[in-house]
């Protein structure tokens, strides 16, 4: 039986002109789930949720066995988390924040944080404020990993970051990974660095979930089909998630490759599907 690091259910947070709807899924222990979707579509409302930045609505949020807001402190203390815009009190220096943040971690370790500061080239004695965007970023990093975590909460941690140092990140969360036990949350509009070392992704659109399925499921079943504009009518259009059409064809999502195989035969191209096709075409309309 898997043992759940991170369990959600019928999760619900309403604001005004937005609802985050009845969301269910799970991220299994020693795994990496990537949390997808457009901008506004509650990726970023669901990790305020998870770490009790704002408070749901409805459902239950279980991390580590445990409910989030019972066992708040104690769950903290087993989460590194890198969130979109960290709110450092900018005024300090690197030197200085360790100071503060360190004593809340009984696992925070030195010489991990010196080898991360080190690794990413940060000043330690300038102050934040001071920082790009991407060393703000770095900075985050460095903190969230030195204390051990078990489970890593990330919140487009490569945003503004320069193609080298994302592959450097990706590797070191690949490197983490070895240690079965470790489990990772990674929110990105990167799909492509998912798709590298992501286990399961979770794609969420306008509030609502639309799958939380092993990578692998997602990206045997889904394809990109291409075809003659004759092939379609009122009925098989049902079957694609999502159709564009040109003067020269269509070009449509299917999440059941097998059924499209079946219907149009060798009438028809697949492709594979990406983690970016399967996001463009589920928000067309067919």
């Amino acid at each position: 039986m898997d043992s759940y690091v991170l369990e959600v259910e019928n999760l619900t947070k309403e604001y005004k002109g937005f609802t985050l709807k009845d969301l269910t899924f799970r991220l299994p222990e020693g795994f990496i789930m990537g949390l997808i979707g457009p901008n506004g579509a509650g990726k970023t409302t669901i990790i305020k949720l998870l770490m009790n930045l704002i408070i749901r609505k409805d459902g239950n949020i279980k991390i580590f066995g445990n409910d989030n807001l019972e066992n708040e402190v104690e769950i903290k203390s087993r989460i590194g988390f890198v969130y979109d815009n960290p709110n450092y009190y900018d005024h300090l220096n690197m030197k200085q924040l360790k100071k503060i943040i360190a004593p809340f971690y009984k696992t925070w370790d030195d010489a991990k944080f010196e080898d991360l500061v080190h690794r990413f080239d940060l000043p330690l004695k300038k102050a934040i404020r001071k920082f790009s965007r991407g060393m703000v970023m770095k900075s985050s990093i460095a903190f969230a990993l030195s204390h051990n975590a078990d489970l890593i909460i990330m919140d487009e941690p490569t945003s503004g970051l320069d193609p080298i140092f994302r592959r450097e990140l990706l590797e070191m969360l690949s490197d983490i990974m070895q240690d079965e036990k470790k489990s990772i949350l990674f929110s990105t509009h990167i799909t492509s660095d998912l798709e590298r070392i992501a286990d399961y992704i979770t794609y969420i659109n306008k509030g609502e979930l639309i799958f939380s399925q092993s990578k692998d499921e997602i990206l045997e079943n889904y394809g990109l089909i291409k075809g003659g504009n004759d092939l379609l009518n009122d009925e098989n259009r049902k079957m694609f998630r999502g159709i564009r059409q040109s003067d020269y064809g269509f070009e449509a999502l299917s999440d059941n490759v097998k059924e499209i195989r079946k219907e149009f035969k060798d009438k028809v191209v697949i492709d594979k599907a990406t983690l970016e096709d399967i996001m463009f075409f589920s928000g067309m309309e067919n």
